[in-house]
């Protein structure tokens, strides 16, 4: 039974572990959750998650046999839902690798708990992510002429495109961040086949294990692979959400040809990846009774360094204000006023009071160590960066150069459809990964649990 340590009162002096963990325990409470019969709210989970991901296939068919028509675009509005969407999954797909890769060079032993679930949340927001520009397409089937791939014709991929560059990006992405995540599950794998009853699981466990035996030779390439897979992501992170900037700074439509885009953008993922951290630790806390191993300490952290994200946010917000009021283009500044007032004007101010002002109550300790006022702060921080990806995309383009063309952008339906079935194929996956994997690093804790010991 996992013990709970919400009565510390400071959370600086909250050890990362329960102090009565052990070696045993560990094993047995993680790999317990993975190893056990599977309970009623697991399957119900699951089944009302599959309901939704049935409503992103039957939208994805009918786009397929309709086309994007059936969408809310027009001839001035052609990017909606599907590139707003796109925009905010790799941001929350860009900081589960950034955070555990970067924690991990930093030698910080609070990652310990949490990395596990963040680099799942990666490669699952990813992968949702990279399908909106294939549904974007419109001839989806042909999403491999953006590949430079050896043909008769002589025909290659405009690599001046940003798609061509988002397409090399998102799937370095994701290649090293499976690379990043397996590897560091290799360990935990080998402790699931030890302590398997079931002779199918051993040997599914086994093969995945890759013959791990936890011999000296085999820690010393596991940790040295571990370290260059985690100095390979940290740059590929910065790199692959400033394309996604460049998607935007590239365009010569007032608002959006900036050089701030590329920073502001590896923060605003960075701000909502650490926030979709928090609200996925709060939940799989207390559904699995994992206090003794996510503590206040934990929460604590992550709360400082949204805060931190948050202040960054205001400050782009503000230079991007600044800039459009203090430069000599008119159309930026018309573009910037049409923002602030115009009828998207509920978005934009959506946006600064979900980004800018109310991660301002992390300031607090106490709120820190509020678990229902932190769920609800990141929460708002979520909904805050797609509102801002809102106003980013359907603003600015409903409001080019020539009044005349000016047009509004209506989501439909199937609008709706697709972005909530998204929603729930993210949350089916995550019932998968806790069924089958163990969400907190064994071998990592234990360590920790070692080093705690050595200390006392």
């Amino acid at each position: 039974m996992s013990r709970k340590v919400e009565r510390q009162t400071d959370p600086e002096r909250e050890p990362i572990l329960h102090p009565a963990e052990d070696y045993a325990s560990i094993s047995r409470e993680i790999s317990d959750i993975v190893l056990q019969p599977t309970s009623g709210a697991w399957w119900l989970g699951f089944c009302l998650s599959g309901l939704g991901v049935l409503l992103f296939i039957v939208a994805a068919g009918y786009l397929f046999s309709a086309g994007v028509g059936i969408w809310g675009i027009n001839t001035t509005v052609v990017w909606g839902f599907d590139i707003i969407n796109y925009v905010w999954w790799i941001g929350i797909g860009n900081a589960g690798t950034l955070i555990s890769a970067m924690l991990y060079l930093a030698r910080q032993p609070w990652r310990t708990s949490i990395n596990r679930f963040a680099e799942a949340m990666t490669i699952f927001a990813a992968s949702i992510a990279g399908l909106f520009p294939l549904l974007h397409l419109g001839r989806p089937y042909l999403f491999y002429w953006l590949a430079p791939y050896p043909n008769v014709m002589g025909v290659w991929p405009q690599f001046r495109s940003p798609l061509v560059w988002d397409m090399f990006a998102i799937g370095t992405y994701i290649i090293v961040s499976v690379l990043f995540w397996y590897t560091g599950l290799i360990p935990d794998l080998a402790t699931l086949r030890d302590r398997a009853r079931s002779h199918a699981a051993q040997l599914v466990y086994g093969a995945l294990a890759l013959g791990w035996r936890g011999s000296a030779a085999h820690w010393k390439h596991y940790e040295k692979a571990y370290v260059i897979l985690a100095a390979l992501a940290v740059p590929l992170v910065v790199s692959v959400h400033s394309v996604v900037g460049y998607d935007f700074s590239t365009a010569l439509m007032p608002g959006w040809r900036s050089t701030i885009f590329a920073p502001y953008f590896v923060v605003g993922a960075m701000f909502s990846g650490f926030a979709m951290v928090i609200v996925i630790t709060i939940a799989l806390r207390a559904a699995f009774k994992l206090h003794a191993f996510v503590t206040l300490r934990h929460l604590d952290a992550m709360a400082k360094i949204l805060l931190t994200a948050s202040l960054i946010m205001g400050y782009s917000y503000g230079m991007e204000a600044f800039m459009a009021w203090y430069g000599t283009d008119a159309d930026e500044w018309r573009q910037t006023v049409a923002t602030a007032t115009g009828p998207y004007a509920p978005a934009y101010w959506g946006m600064l009071f979900c980004n800018v002002a109310i991660p301002q109550l992390c300031w607090s300790a106490r709120v820190r160590r509020s678990i229902p006022v932190l769920l609800l702060v990141a929460i708002l921080v979520n909904i805050g960066m797609w509102l801002e990806r809102y106003v980013i995309v359907v603003n600015i383009l409903s409001h080019g150069f020539i009044p005349s063309q000016f047009r509004l952008y209506f989501p439909t339906i199937w609008d709706w459809a697709t972005m909530l079935g998204s929603f729930a194929l993210f949350l089916w996956f995550f019932f998968l990964f806790v069924r089958f994997v163990p969400m907190v690093p064994m071998h990592e804790v234990r360590k920790l649990a070692h080093e705690m010991g050595e200390r006392s």
